[in-house]
């Protein structure tokens, strides 16, 4: 929880209402009733993925939504103001240049596929051009800024009787966590155990074992599995809790990604892209070491699919941010029994 200014009052309050939106619906669903949640992840920037997720929180009728790890896009695409007025930007492998007519559709299309759309003009466009740090400032503010667009959108979209958790995943800068700290209207779930119903805890990790990608929560497994004991030893009761860790388990379907060469391309034999195990084996060993209700995971995009270990009922719902689907499972469970493991997209 970050640290807040003592004559400044208004964190304060934010943090009793999350506090309170933690164990609102507690209080609202009767005892008794099925509790249903919806998990989705790796949104990465896409609008209208989140919009969609959003959506379907709100015709289903979910008691918690969980997105659960890497929120925030990965490039600018920036739309340059020239002399004559018209705009030019590069967009998937082609220049386009449009009137300022055509700037509604360029940003949709561009925040579509989970990039962050800049406009800007010449001048500072060289500027960005000569100038890494530039770059980076311009990539910080649309992501913020991007993020807690998404996060005034659920009053408006969602009932007050979901909850909406997210958890940073390994793409997520840093600043990320500050900027859902301090939003009322969502819950940050690193680190912390979360009370999904009268008899399920929660407890979120977004940190991965290392990748070729080299993100900013990459740690050695043997570092990740003491993250992951010390986040487990918070729970009351680890049988009946969900671990949502952004990683998968290891070598168990969920976590098959393309080998790729030195130069991070895929390798291709025989005509097929090859595909090997890339999860983490600290999340495997303390699932299998625990048997929790429930495993969470994401992270890698072309695993989706739902398999057990042991007694524990995990999910992966993969990915396709880029095209602007949704993917999810919607789960509902009334104590100890699962009654429905669907997986949805749209």
């Amino acid at each position: 929880m970050m640290a807040y200014v003592l004559n400044n009052s208004a964190p304060l309050k934010v943090h009793k209402i999350k506090e309170e939106l933690r164990l609102s619906f507690l209080f609202k669903k009767k005892k008794g009733e099925a509790t249903k949640l919806l998990f989705a992840t790796d949104m990465h920037g896409s609008e209208g993925s989140w919009i969609k997720f959003l959506n379907a929180s709100a015709m289903l009728k979910v008691n918690v939504a969980i997105c659960g790890g890497d929120l925030t896009g990965k490039m600018i695409v920036p739309i340059v103001e020239r002399e004559n007025k018209e705009y030019d930007y590069y967009l998937m492998g082609k220049t386009h240049t449009i009137q300022s007519s055509g700037l509604e559709k360029a940003y949709k299309d561009i925040q579509g596929i989970g990039y962050y759309p800049h406009l800007t003009n010449e001048k500072e466009y060289k500027e960005m051009c000569d100038d890494p740090k530039k770059v980076d400032k311009v990539f910080h503010n649309l992501m913020v800024s991007t993020l807690k667009r998404w996060f005034d959108l659920i009053p408006k979209k969602v009932s007050n009787e979901t909850r909406v958790v997210v958890c940073p995943g390994n793409d997520d800068r840093f600043p990320v966590d500050e900027l859902i700290e301090d939003h009322k209207a969502v819950i940050n779930g690193e680190a912390e155990v979360i009370d999904v119903d009268e008899s399920h805890e929660m407890i979120s990790c977004g940190w991965v074992n290392p990748s070729p990608w080299k993100t900013a929560r990459e740690e050695d497994e043997d570092k990740l599995e003491e993250r992951l004991e010390k986040y487990i030893s918070k729970l009351k009761n680890v049988k009946s809790a969900i671990f949502n860790f952004h990683a998968p388990p290891y070598q168990t379907k969920l976590d098959e990604a393309p080998l790729l060469d030195n130069e991070l391309n895929p390798i291709i034999q025989g005509g097929r892209i090859i595909m090997v195990p890339v999860g983490s084996k600290a999340v495997k060993k303390l699932i299998e070491k625990y048997q929790p209700f429930l495993g969470l995971h994401g992270h890698i995009h072309e695993s989706s699919g739902s398999m057990k270990i042991g007694r524990t009922h995990c999910v992966n719902p993969g990915s396709e941010y880029a095209e602007g689907i949704i993917r999810a499972f919607l789960i509902e469970f009334k104590g100890d029994d699962l009654t429905k493991l669907q997986r949805i997209e749209g």
